[in-house]
């Protein structure tokens, strides 16, 4: 090595002073020296060869400083010796979690045993594992199994953890009941739709709005979670509370998606629920709100028509929407015990006794629904 102390590189004399200086601030500055030049071109091999034993000799410092600095500055070296990587990813938190952060020199197995080992900082360095830049399925597993809830949410969080249907059924397993999981889970880029049908029954009200929006659902159950959140709000739309922005925002994720169907706006209609239909049909009909209440309330009975074909529905179900909004102009909500569930009743038999050509499904959601209005009364008889 040459002997120039301003040169940068390594030298001599900086082995020398070491010997004759060994504090902890000798040892530090050498520390952060070797680093910086460690995968440097301009090292010999004899150089980096000699580096390399100075770093082992330096990772098992009994100084905190010196390990933290080694970490720090080797963390995304791609030629770091891996045992020298593993011994500093053992080390306490503050040396290991820069490496397990970021370096590509651990393998997944040696990933995979941290997070099993357990010990003092398990949790921070289970947690700065499931942030890496890409998570194996391995990893993911043993996180799943093994990890905290702090540390799952983390994986979960995470766009580049490799997580198949198994594992996030796992991850409901363990977690289902934690708000810190469930947030970031619902909100991944894509879940398979057996997971995002098992959330439904778990998550909160918020969260399962995001999930009809955003995620694949099974359309009946997609159709009830919609009209189950649009029905505890019917109080407050109909008393002019409502958050017509947020309905607004409704509508259009489902529009986007695709979930925006005719039999759903039939369906909104039998829960009573004029202002999502009314949102509804503005949207699909591309007219302003406030027109799109105007023809669905025309007296002539023309405005709904007309502003149902402009929104190319299905001719089919145009009795069934008239019969729902003519029910409700009937039958207007008291604020009487029931009254919503009198008005779904009387939407429903209307239905049912005045209109046949309903699609199967539909026929059998009317059906489900008015048992469910009955079975009340029957039990109480």
């Amino acid at each position: 090595m040459s002997d120039g102390m301003n040169s940068g590189h390594l030298t001599q004399g900086d082995v020398v002073r070491l010997l004759a200086d060994p504090s902890p601030t000798s040892r530090t500055d050498l520390a952060a020296k070797l680093a910086q030049q460690f995968d440097s071109p301009e090292l010999s091999q004899a150089e980096h060869k000699l580096a390399e034993d100075i770093i082992r000799l330096m990772v098992n410092d009994t100084v905190l400083r010196v390990r933290q600095t080694l970490a720090e500055n080797l963390k995304s070296s791609p030629s770091l010796p891996r045992d020298v990587a593993l011994t500093l990813a053992r080390d306490v938190e503050a040396v290991a979690i820069p490496v397990l952060s970021v370096s590509t020199v651990l393998t997944p197995a040696d990933l995979v045993e941290i997070v099993r080992s357990g010990g003092s900082g398990a949790e921070a360095k289970s947690t700065a594992i499931a942030q890496r830049p890409t998570v194996p399925a391995a990893v993911a597993d043993a996180l799943i199994e093994s990890g905290s809830e702090r540390a799952v949410a983390a994986l979960v969080a995470n766009e580049g953890a490799e997580l198949g249907e198994q594992s996030l059924g796992r991850v409901i397993d363990r977690f289902g009941a934690s708000e810190a999981v469930q947030d970031p889970l619902v909100h991944r880029s894509r879940l398979p739709i057996t997971i995002a049908e098992r959330l439904v029954a778990v998550v909160s009200e918020r969260l399962r709005q995001h999930l009809v929006a955003h995620h694949e659902l099974p359309a009946k159950i997609a159709s009830e979670l919609i009209l189950q959140s649009r029905e505890r709000a019917t109080v407050a739309l109909f008393t002019g509370e409502s958050d017509e922005g947020a309905l607004d925002r409704l509508v259009s994720q489902l529009a986007r998606t695709g979930r925006l169907t005719p039999s759903l706006l039939v369906r909104s209609l039998c829960t009573g629920d004029i202002a999502f239909f009314e949102m509804a049909m503005s949207r699909m009909a591309n007219v302003p709100l406030t027109n799109a209440r105007l023809l669905i309330h025309d007296a002539g009975r023309l405005g709904l028509k007309s502003l149902y074909d402009k929104a190319k529905l299905p001719p089919a179900l145009l009795p069934a929407c008239r019969i729902a909004i003519d029910v409700l102009k009937e039958t207007p909500y008291d604020g009487e015990p029931g009254d919503r569930e009198r008005h779904r009743r009387r939407v429903i038999e209307r239905i049912l006794t005045q209109y046949e050509d309903l699609a199967p499904e539909d026929l059998e959601f009317l059906l489900v629904k008015l048992g469910d209005i009955m079975q009340p009364e029957n039990a109480a008889a």
